[in-house]
């Protein structure tokens, strides 16, 4: 069969895709030229936050020199080898509704394996599946969990990268007695763009919206803290994780670092957020801003004085601002995929459902161990290692 011109040059255009490593200035210029489509993962700061963990920011550029896509790759070595595992957190940055996808990752899976790597895990920032919250509160019962209610909206691109990454051999993780996933998979999304704050207050539930007005009525006062008030926003956490059965693994200096690190890189990135009654703070959240998109990180509060609901005030708060900020989704991270209300987990899903936004189930992460004999060895004992963990 004749090959046009057209398709020489479009052969031409896929083998052209180089993968190289750039400054974490480009890699930044990069990101922010594309707001919102970037988790605040990707961003530079994020590496100066992840000790143990040696950083690479890599970009994609096509025969023109243009770029057209970018990685922050972290490397974290195998003890008593050279070897490293590569993890491409909520990345790349690329377009994932090429149909070429290979195209684009065999680039990228070259470079790494030329700087000594012997797998990749990459979490593809893209939506699988959504529930509205209607949806889940109506499917809510004994035993019941997200995946077993049809969702209201199943993306494309999403479900067509994820064939195509089985078909190329990529392992998604959590499946076939792989670890599981480092971030959450399941996220809880309240849209912003195009609503107003009426819009916004409107599609809390009852419950919210009583829960705010008691708070306020109470006289908490949410206000953004500064860095002197991480030891208190750590006491509280300590406390939290204590009442609430599960433990982040994070000190305070962890904190203190993210904090440090988000803002030099850009000023008010990430804030604290304090809830204030009778002069002592009862709640304190985190909030990290990048782009086109607001994430509330951590959330923790006291024990006692729960009767006037610190923790929707600052949400309230928190959702507000990151309004008047341009945020056009108020990303409130992981929830459990639990819809039986008798499950201790249940709670926080209930909660965040209030809000009336959505579920989100990503595409996840998914491993591959690079070519090689040895690469897959090493691979495999990385995987029985965790999963003894």
């Amino acid at each position: 069969m004749a090959v046009t011109e057209a398709q020489m040059s479009e052969a031409t255009h896929i083998r052209s895709y180089v993968v190289r490593s750039t400054t974490a200035e480009r890699h930044l210029g990069y990101l922010d030229s594309l707001p919102g489509q970037a988790s605040f993962l990707q961003y530079p700061s994020w590496a100066a936050v992840k000790g143990g963990w040696k950083a690479e920011r890599l970009g994609w550029f096509d025969s023109s020199g243009r770029q057209c896509g970018a990685a922050q790759v972290l490397y974290r070595p195998l003890p008593g080898t050279r070897r490293y595992f590569a993890y491409l957190p909520e990345g790349p940055v690329v377009d994932w509704a090429d149909p070429r996808l290979s195209h684009l990752l065999q680039p990228l899976l070259d470079h790494l394996r030329s700087a000594g790597a012997f797998a990749v895990r990459m979490g593809p920032p893209l939506p699988y599946r959504r529930w509205n919250a209607a949806t889940l509160k109506a499917a809510a019962g004994p035993g019941r969990r997200v995946g077993d209610v049809l969702p209201d909206l199943v993306d494309p691109v999403g479900a067509a990268v994820a064939d195509r990454l089985r078909a190329a051999g990529w392992q998604r993780c959590g499946e076939e007695g792989n670890a599981g996933d480092a971030q959450p998979r399941y996220l809880f999304e309240v849209p912003l763009a195009g609503r107003s704050l009426d819009d916004l207050w409107a599609g809390l539930n009852q419950e919210w919206r009583r829960n705010i007005k008691k708070a306020a009525k109470a006289d908490v006062e949410p206000c953004v803290g500064t860095a002197d008030y991480l030891p208190e926003f750590y006491r509280l956490l300590q406390l939290t994780e204590q009442r609430d059965g599960f433990r982040l693994g994070r000190s305070l200096d962890y904190f203190q670092r993210q904090y440090q690190e988000l803002n030099a890189e850009e000023p008010g990135r990430m804030r604290l957020y304090l809830a204030w009654h009778d002069g002592e703070v009862l709640a304190a959240h985190t909030l990290i801003v990048a782009g086109r998109r607001a994430w509330y990180q951590t959330g923790a509060s006291a024990d006692h004085r729960r009767e006037v609901r610190p923790s929707n005030a600052l949400q309230w708060r928190m959702l507000r601002d990151a309004h008047a900020l341009g945020a056009e989704v108020y990303d409130m991270r992981g929830v459990p995929d639990v819809l039986d209300p008798q499950e201790r987990s249940f709670g926080l899903m209930r909660w965040k459902l209030g809000t009336g936004g959505q579920v989100v189930e990503t595409l996840g992460e998914w491993e591959l161990a690079l070519e090689g004999a040895v690469n897959k060895t090493l691979h495999r004992a990385m995987q029985r290692y965790l999963a003894r963990r």
